[in-house]
């Protein structure tokens, strides 16, 4: 078969990613936040338990990554990206397959080994990114790691609305819980066969690295051991661990303020998405051409901050609609300015191995917030999740503003012990 351009595919598979976190959002709140959904699992049970399950399981997918993602960035720079996205996105497609049985059988345990397994194959957004670090000039980063923006803006689109009416037997009689994992389970494959059949490989600097199974400890000493690049790393793990508190939670809280169905949590997400799409497709690339990323992030940070606050004042449900736009746009921006900031922070040869560190952090910083987050729901309402993630995120902005200056040469890690 010809072969096409590697970037296509490769955003393809962060579609994928995003797709499959985008699925669970109006469904697993449905599953153990909502003691009035007919999909509860957790029938004559105080709707604490749920909103602690429920932030285990949220949970249980990051930690996996954790400790997974840095050993995908370790192969793809010794065996190169193409095997290690062909594995990755198999694992991904079965733990789909285990997550609709366990919804189906309604058997808790399952749903856990099936994000666990989801995670531990599922961290390649580290080899992704640096797949597209190989194949863009450094100068065009920025504006490449926006069209990763972009592919989440694409699966926040689709992922929930395909999870809110798949799951909707209103649509057709035979729709369960179970029908967006199938769903998801048919994509993951036919992205496993495009990667295997019509993908180039990209990395160029193929080189023997010594497999490190305890590099996602490593790499928090790792990531303090740099010092130009510490300040990045703590931005990145506080906003992250905020949006954290806010993807595991706002479901839920949507339920609770407004008593929204999965449909329409699913149909929220996907207007999300769309604000996304604009953001990563006009706005990001003209704010590119006019500011660096620094400048950029010193404002957007803040604003994603700020608009998470403004959520919980909402009186009524046509507010989230206004505000989404304004919140999808700062989003947008620091995604794709801090993902193109560290890029080009370091040296080529190390693009996998530095953004493996950096997908340690964020998976943990996603990890820890659902661990406590169902702990606060449960002790005070579901609003206080969403304010903590304002909390973290006006944490990561404190952080940016005062300590990050830019980096002059290029960083290079010294060799692991």
């Amino acid at each position: 078969m010809p072969k096409r351009a590697p970037v296509w595919i490769i955003l393809f598979t962060i579609l994928l990613d995003s797709l499959g976190v985008g699925i669970l959002v109006p469904i697993v709140p449905q599953l153990l936040g909502n003691p009035s959904s007919p999909e509860y699992l957790l029938k004559d049970t105080p709707p604490g338990v749920g909103y602690v399950l429920l932030g285990f399981l949220v949970a249980v997918f990051p930690i996996m990554q954790f400790f997974a993602t840095p050993v995908l960035g370790q192969l793809s720079d010794r065996y190169g990206r193409k095997k290690i996205l062909a594995f990755s996105l198999a694992g991904t497609a079965f733990g789909y397959v285990l997550f609709a049985v366990g919804v189906i059988l309604g058997n808790i345990p399952l749903l856990f080994v099936a994000r666990a397994l989801d995670g531990i194959t599922g961290g390649n957004m580290s080899v992704a990114q640096a797949a597209l670090a190989d194949v863009t000039p450094p100068r065009e980063r920025t504006k490449t790691f926006g069209l990763i923006g972009a592919m989440f803006g694409v699966g926040f689109i689709l992922g929930p609305f395909l999870g809110g009416v798949l799951a909707d037997a209103r649509v057709v009689s035979w729709f369960t819980a179970a029908t967006p994992f199938w769903f998801a389970a048919i994509l993951a494959s036919l992205n496993t066969a495009s990667v295997i059949l019509q993908f180039d490989e990209t990395n160029q600097h193929i080189r023997f690295v010594p497999l490190d199974l305890g590099r996602s400890l490593q790499n928090i000493a790792r990531a303090y051991a740099l010092p130009p690049l510490r300040p990045l790393f703590a931005t990145i793990f506080f906003f992250n661990a905020g949006f954290g508190f806010f993807i595991s939670f706002f479901g839920v809280f949507l339920i609770d303020r407004f008593g929204f169905t999965q449909t329409d949590i699913g149909n929220f997400f996907a207007y999300v998405g769309v604000c996304m799409i604009v953001t990563q497709l006009v706005t990001t690339r003209r704010v590119a051409a006019r500011f660096g990323e620094s400048q950029v992030l010193r404002v957007s940070i803040l604003g994603v901050s700020m608009m998470m606050g403004v959520y919980t004042l909402t009186p009524s449900w046509r507010w989230i609609f206004l505000i989404a736009p304004f919140s999808s746009t700062f989003n947008g921006l620091t995604m794709a300015n801090m993902g193109g900031l560290l890029s080009r922070s370091v040296a080529p040869d190390v693009q996998g191995e530095v953004l493996g560190i950096a997908s340690s952090i964020q998976a943990l910083a996603q990890a820890l917030p659902p661990l406590g987050a169902g702990f606060v729901a449960a002790t005070f309402s579901p609003k206080a999740p969403v304010l903590a993630a304002s909390l973290m995120m006006f944490l990561a902005w404190a952080v940016f503003a005062t300590l990050y200056r830019p980096v002059g040469a290029p960083v290079r890690p010294a060799p692991s012990q």
